[in-house]
């Protein structure tokens, strides 16, 4: 802590007195006693973004006082000079930040609009023999219609990536059809020249390649069974 003088003849004291033993006449000299701790303060302000929608922003500070200017802190403002300064220079800044960015351009520039929340308020701070050691942005919140429009734009987002992939799927399957088709063209007119050229041996190994896969089942199969011609037999 330090103690700003209160002199009942001449007034406030220029000169600010720490730790220690001091001398002090009573009644004539009245101690004023200041915390010189790092404190903190949130602040939250309701304003209108650029393109009108509504914000609700909170921002946490941690402040303390200039010890060369107590004497004067205390010849303004008084012993409750925080809650006399910050909250007003707070919310003055803030709205006069956000009303500067539309809505969507607050999430993706979080960034520089906290910067230049904090230096602004800093240099306002500083009019008033205020310091500050650090000013962030804990909260920012939207109105429900923002909320909605945002949701609403994901679902369409994903709709149309949805269909891109349906698109995209039923070029694949034309592509396919449409090689299918020339193979198959193709394996027919090779089919029609080698009957041309060959007349109907290409039908009789056809024949023969079939009657041999269907042989080849009929081995392996144990319900079959091969008799040689001529001969008879009785089955039960």
């Amino acid at each position: 802590q330090r103690v700003v003088m209160l002199n009942m003849l001449t007034g406030v004291e220029d000169k600010v007195r720490g730790e220690g033993t001091h001398f002090r006449i009573p009644w004539l000299m009245q101690p004023k006693h200041y915390n010189i701790r790092t404190r903190p303060m949130l602040i939250q302000t309701t304003t209108g973004s650029k393109d009108l929608q509504i914000i609700t922003i909170h921002v946490r500070m941690l402040f303390k006082p200039s010890i060369e200017g107590l004497p004067n802190i205390h010849r303004t403002l008084g012993e409750d000079y925080d809650e006399r300064v910050l909250p007003s220079v707070a919310n003055e800044v803030m709205k006069a930040t956000v009303a500067q960015y539309n809505a969507e351009s607050l999430l993706t520039q979080r960034e520089q609009v906290s910067r230049e929340i904090r230096e602004s308020i800093v240099e306002r701070a500083s009019q008033f023999n205020i310091l500050m050691d650090d000013i962030a942005i804990t909260h920012l919140t939207y109105g429900k219609e923002f909320a909605k429009a945002v949701e609403d734009k994901q679902l369409a987002q994903q709709e149309a990536e949805r269909q891109k992939f349906i698109v995209a799927k039923a070029e694949q399957e034309r592509q396919a059809t449409v090689i299918r088709s020339e193979g198959e063209a193709e394996a027919a007119k090779l089919i029609s020249e080698a009957l041309k050229n060959h007349g109907d041996g290409l039908i009789e190994v056809r024949r023969i390649d079939t009657a041999k896969d269907i042989a080849e089942s009929l081995a392996k199969s144990p319900n079959v069974m091969y008799l040689p011609p001529g001969q008879q037999m009785l089955l039960n």
